[in-house]
């Protein structure tokens, strides 16, 4: 299987799709390859649709004074740009390629092709936004939280639920995360530090197991 046909089968947007018609969206999709640190989605860019295929590209916005506000990592097989591709305007979106990324990427023009052609993508795509609503009122939540712990500890419960497993691994770097949180680095591992020495986590650079689950969840309440 080519990593072209990877690239629209992985999304689930067109997973519904039959192979042959995935195939034919598949020739619209061009391959880029972005090395750490260069940016594949700025305000200034023509709207497209990227899809990772391999890598991590952090999306995030500008405040008024400049600083970055993460607001999610999109990994493999994860995109970006859907919203863009139906007429939003990009006023402050960016993503950033946290490392060698290879990416797809798909025109506002052929994508709109597509929407004619297959109009159960549209129903589709608004499930999948809806869900990203969805998180973006979470990250709200976890800024409303006045402790940073609070906000740590609900963080990691929400990995655990997604893995399924009492051993999760943090998609993003500290600073990357300790900005998701609104907080700093340096406060963020210290938070870390506290959950291990109360026996909640065991930390192992960015794999973490959570030794008492039920206890991280009391301390919520």
């Amino acid at each position: 299987m080519s990593q072209e046909h990877l690239c629209v089968a992985a999304v689930p947007l067109f997973q519904h799709l039959d192979l042959e018609d995935q195939r034919i969206i598949n020739r619209l999709v061009k391959h880029h390859i972005f090395q750490k640190g260069e940016q594949i989605i700025t305000p200034d860019e023509n709207p497209q649709l990227v899809v990772i295929a391999q890598g991590n590209m952090k999306v995030y916005q500008l405040s008024a004074t400049g600083r970055e506000q993460l607001l999610r990592v999109v990994g493999p097989n994860g995109y970006e740009g859907e919203g863009l591709l139906l007429g939003a305007q990009n006023e402050n979106l960016f993503g950033e390629a946290m490392q060698k990324t290879e990416v797809c990427l798909l025109k506002q023009e052929d994508f709109q092709k597509i929407l004619l052609q297959y109009p159960q993508i549209s129903l589709k795509l608004l499930e999948i936004n809806a869900q990203k609503l969805m998180e973006a009122e979470q990250q709200a939540q976890f800024l409303m939280m006045e402790k940073v712990e609070n906000r740590l500890m609900t963080y990691l419960l929400d990995l655990y639920k997604t893995a399924g497993s009492k051993q999760v691994e943090i998609p993003m770097k500290m600073k990357e995360l300790a900005s998701f949180l609104g907080t700093t680095p340096e406060t963020l591992s210290r938070k870390l530090k506290w959950l291990e020495g109360e026996r909640l986590i065991q930390r192992k650079g960015s794999m973490i197991k959570l030794l008492d689950k039920k206890e991280l969840e009391n301390r919520l309440l």
